[in-house]
């Protein structure tokens, strides 16, 4: 699946239960654009704020600020202004939610803390973006450091992808689903906050509970369990349940480490699809 692909819900054609709602985002590098992204190809109509310089992300990685924003209306503000803040108090009296990613005392300057918002907007809900939950939500943060408090870091070199930002977008996914859900029912908007380090804990569970760590069950444990060498690249290897260690067996001719080194590097990784294709396993072999 292309990045640009999977940021779009696999839903049936034409499926687009949002609909009529509107959402006005401030939100910029990833974990809101990713969210809005979602919520666009849910039906929704997504304008973005971006201030006169630009979302940093279209220059970090072009490609992706590209797929982020596929039918996405992007208007340039300056709220520094007085004028840009009028325009926006338009929009938002013509939205349904608001996603914001600014730090509190940002949020107060603009007049979009939660007591300025409910009185001038009673039925527009918003979802903030923060670093770090509560009182801790004016201190600065990125990825890489969610990801080091949650222990999902351990040697020295950075992580493969940006696990805190886009889990935290399906964080905001869900709180603006939610806030939608509640207005609807109760006639007045919610306002709810999103951590970033949250998102990143979340993650971290089964690492925590130790259920991947060095020699634990999904940590090396299991041979049957686990990445090997092929002829021409890499076999990620599942077989958990009984049958996959069954169906295993029979390809491999065993189930021990021994009998799956072998059996993985004796084959290319288009020979191995084609076996677990055969045999039922779940395995996912690439060239290197």
């Amino acid at each position: 699946m292309t990045s640009a692909a999977a940021l779009r819900p696999r839903h049936p054609r034409g499926y687009t239960p949002l609909a009529g709602v509107r959402i006005t985002t401030l939100a910029l590098n990833l974990p809101g654009p990713a969210a809005a992204a979602r919520l666009r190809a849910l039906g929704a109509e997504v304008l973005k704020i971006e201030p006169p310089g630009g979302d940093p992300m279209a220059s970090m990685s072009p490609a992706l600020y590209r797929a982020m924003h596929r039918g996405i209306a992007v208007q340039p503000l300056d709220l520094k202004t007085a004028a840009g803040q009028e325009a926006l108090h338009q929009h938002l009296q013509r939205s349904d939610l608001l996603f914001t990613a600014f730090r509190p005392a940002a949020l107060k300057r603009l007049g979009l803390d939660a007591r300025s918002l409910a009185q001038r907007y009673p039925s527009l809900s918003a979802v903030r973006v923060f670093g770090y939950p509560g009182t801790q939500a004016h201190l600065p943060g990125h990825d890489l450091t969610f990801q080091a408090q949650a222990g999902l870091i351990d040697a020295a070199r950075l992580p493969s992808t940006l696990l805190a930002d886009m889990m935290g977008a399906l964080l905001v996914v869900e709180a603006a689903l939610g806030a939608l859900l509640q207005t609807k029912m109760q006639g007045r908007g919610v306002m709810l906050d999103v951590a970033l380090s949250d998102a990143a804990g979340f993650a971290a569970v089964p690492r925590a509970l130790g259920m991947t760590a060095v020699g634990s069950l999904l940590g090396g444990a299991l041979p049957e369990y686990g990445v090997y060498p092929c002829a021409d690249g890499l076999v990620a290897l599942a077989a958990l349940e009984p049958h996959f260690q069954q169906a295993l067996e029979q390809a491999a001719g065993g189930r021990s480490r021994r009998h799956i080194s072998r059996w993985c590097k004796a084959h290319t990784a288009a020979e191995l699809t084609t076996l677990a294709a055969q045999h039922d396993l779940p395995l996912w072999a690439w060239t290197s």
